[in-house]
């Protein structure tokens, strides 16, 4: 099953995150399908790329709980609702 998830980047204690699309099997920072956006929660900045998480969705990826929680945020889900 494909999972909606983020990857740990950045330097220490200064974490960044990396929206992607992954295997569940796959360990957090392993190898994953493909990168989908950009998370700092420093700066609390959020970058996605959302033709490509419609189109993982649409496949019937499932977000992670974070990952959730920050679409919501961005009105995300409100667009892609609107688009089907």
């Amino acid at each position: 099953m494909v999972k909606l998830r983020l990857k740990r980047t950045g330097k220490k204690f200064y974490a960044t995150y990396k929206i992607v699309a992954a295997d569940a099997r796959s360990s957090r920072d392993g190898k994953f399908i493909e990168e989908l956006g950009y998370y700092d929660p420093h700066k609390k900045s959020l970058t996605l790329h959302k033709e490509l998480i419609t189109k993982y969705l649409d496949q019937g990826a499932k977000p992670s709980d974070t990952v959730r929680t920050l679409l919501k945020q961005d009105n995300f889900y409100a667009d892609y609702i609107s688009k089907k």
